[in-house]
């Protein structure tokens, strides 16, 4: 660690040394003053133009860039879009199902209670009606204890008619 920051520290002076050479050298050059300085004054004006035109490459370099992105960005925001879209229309499709099955199931329970209830009264009726014709009224109930006609003795009415 201390070694890359003596080789840092020691390539820093090179280049100090470097540009006070070359100011030297510009300095002490076998120009006249104003010919120097004309020629810094150009090149003062190349290198500003430099400046320029790296600048625009530069600038239309990164909006290339930031164009690009802009469209990978907007690839992605439509890509999870669709993703979410199909999402929505699976979980659409698996609600009706849900709600489709829901349905059968409750119609055909409907259909079993409705079924079970219809059996109920077909057995009942035919019970009633075989029982109401020999007795009357069903059970020997209300009657004086004689019985049923059928041969089926009548339940007990509490003692009443023995």
């Amino acid at each position: 660690m201390a070694e890359e920051s003596s080789n840092i520290n020691g390539f820093a002076w090179f280049l100090a040394g470097l540009g006070v050479g070359a100011l030297a050298g510009i300095l002490y050059a076998p120009k006249s003053g104003r010919e120097t300085r004309d020629d810094l004054a150009s090149s003062a004006r190349e290198g500003t133009e430099y400046l320029r035109n790296r600048s625009r490459q530069v600038a239309d370099q990164m909006g290339t860039m930031v164009d690009k992105g802009r469209e990978q960005m907007n690839d992605v925001v439509d890509r999870g879009r669709e993703a979410m879209d199909r999402g929505r229309a699976q979980w659409e499709d698996f609600v009706e199902r849900g709600k489709s099955l829901v349905g059968d199931q409750g119609r055909r329970v409907s259909e079993a209670v409705d079924a079970g209830k219809q059996a109920f009264r077909s057995t009942t009726s035919g019970t009633s009606t075989a029982a109401g014709t020999s007795s009357g009224t069903g059970y020997g109930a209300g009657t004086s204890g004689s019985g049923s006609t059928s041969g089926t003795p009548a339940p007990s009415t509490g003692g009443s008619g023995i």
